[in-house]
């Protein structure tokens, strides 16, 4: 059963979530500010209302908060102009309305707020409430992200990363993740450490993607977990450990992860660095499969069809996860998926079928797939005898070294079915097989 690893290059939805919050002046009491606010001190309205907003002092009240920041903000307030365009973003005290938030944003942008520039960087990225404008999302990002902001150089980093909004180029991804790395971002982190492991705008250092995974799992992100626990099963730039795998595996795989749970799932299934329990695979696998992961429906339907981890024997419930993961391109579950239908097995026998998902996976370069697809048209089973068609799968096949269909070819070429009779290349082929 098979491994994956995998790249973000997700933009981060901070603004979605938790967005850093501009800095607070030194405390004053809260009579004193009150008594500003009325006076109509715009930065005592606004400090106010960062009190409502995250309930310091006074009872939360995200409406009081807005009417606070909105008699800041009209009179130029660049933090409250922020605030009024999240609030708007967010429906938060008032109603929810993008084209509003964007208002708000890009009067607070143009004072050089760096969080207006990044959530308005945001908005042109995405198209809310403004038409979509990947390059202007990465203007404002490096306005931002020259200011400092962590969020910023890292969407920056993507955009140089990916080629949106600027031409591609990974040593300035590289540059802008690290920057932001270094002020914690978790998910510069891990990308960071995904660079440095295919050594793309660096050199490849298994070392320091390791560091820079650690610092992003410890904070929680699961890619970061299960990419540092691939560096652990197969010990690049730390000690192998597979008892360490199964913990970032597990870390990740709580989290939701499907390729984590299916992953630690195998290591289950082994006995590697976990007491071997093909049960507690199988729950994996489940919970995987599930999810949609097509590794995890492949496995699952090994499990069924040879009665592992306490479920089946079953040929029809193989057949449906089979199907589920070989609908998704796996080309392993095509295989099998084929089998049942030439055996009658779980499904009702097709052979036609059976060619169906043969080819598919034959196509996906399985040698035996492509064995069996030349033996389906050599004696037209499912499909029409065509010694032509059957030529060509049994001499990719071949090529691969799949023995049988050396032999196959080399039949062929002696009596010149489907190709140009050649009496030596036969030979020569039917003695690469027997011997």
């Amino acid at each position: 059963m098979r491994m994956m690893h995998r790249i973000t290059t997700l933009l981060l939805l901070a603004l979605l979530l938790c967005a850093a919050q501009p800095a607070i002046a030194k405390e004053e009491t809260l009579a004193t500010l009150q008594a500003r606010a009325r006076k109509g001190d715009a930065a005592a309205q606004t400090q106010l209302g960062e009190r409502y907003l995250n309930g310091n002092g006074v009872k939360a009240d995200d409406t009081q908060a807005v009417k606070l920041f909105r008699q800041a903000a009209k009179k130029g307030n660049a933090t409250a102009q922020f605030y009024l365009g999240r609030a708007h973003e967010r429906g938060a005290g008032v109603k929810q309305d993008d084209a509003e938030a964007v208002r708000w944003y890009t009067l607070a942008a143009k004072q050089g707020d760096k969080l207006a520039q990044y959530h308005l960087g945001m908005m042109y990225d995405f198209g809310r409430g403004v038409k979509q404008d990947h390059v202007e999302a990465a203007r404002l990002y490096r306005l931002s992200a020259e200011q400092g902001d962590a969020d910023a150089q890292y969407n920056l980093g993507v955009a140089y990363r990916i080629g949106e909004g600027v031409e591609e180029n990974v040593g300035e991804a590289v540059k802008w993740y690290t920057l932001a790395a270094e002020q914690g971002n978790r998910m510069a982190q891990n990308n960071l450490g995904v660079l440095h492991e295919t050594g793309e705008g660096v050199a490849q250092n298994y070392a320091e993607a390791a560091k820079w995974y650690l610092k992003a799992a410890e904070q929680g992100f699961s890619n970061a977990q299960y990419n540092l626990a691939m560096l652990y099963e197969y010990g690049q730039g730390v000690e192998q450990s597979h008892t360490e795998a199964a913990r970032w595996y597990k870390e990740a795989a709580d989290r939701g992860d499907t390729s984590a749970m299916t992953n630690l799932g195998v290591l289950y299934e082994r006995g590697q660095g976990v007491e071997q329990s093909h049960a507690e695979a199988a729950t994996l696998y489940r919970e995987a499969a599930e999810g949609g992961f097509a590794i995890a429906q492949f496995n699952l339907g090994v499990f069924y069809e040879f009665g592992r981890g306490g479920l089946g024997p079953d040929a029809a419930e193989a057949a449906k996860w089979y199907r589920l993961a070989a609908e998704q391109g796996d080309g392993d579950a095509q295989f099998n998926l084929a089998l049942l239908y030439e055996q009658g097995r779980g499904v009702e026998g097709d052979l036609a079928e059976s060619v169906k998902w043969f080819t598919r996976s034959a196509e996906q370069g399985d040698k035996d797939a492509q064995y069996n697809v030349g033996v389906a048209y050599r004696d037209g089973n499912g499909v029409e005898r065509n010694h032509a068609e059957a030529a060509k799968w049994i001499a990719m096949a071949a090529e691969q070294g799949h023995e049988g269909a050396q032999g196959v070819l080399g039949a062929f070429y002696l009596t010149g079915k489907g190709v140009e009779r050649d009496i030596l290349k036969g030979l020569g082929l039917l003695l690469r097989a027997w011997f």
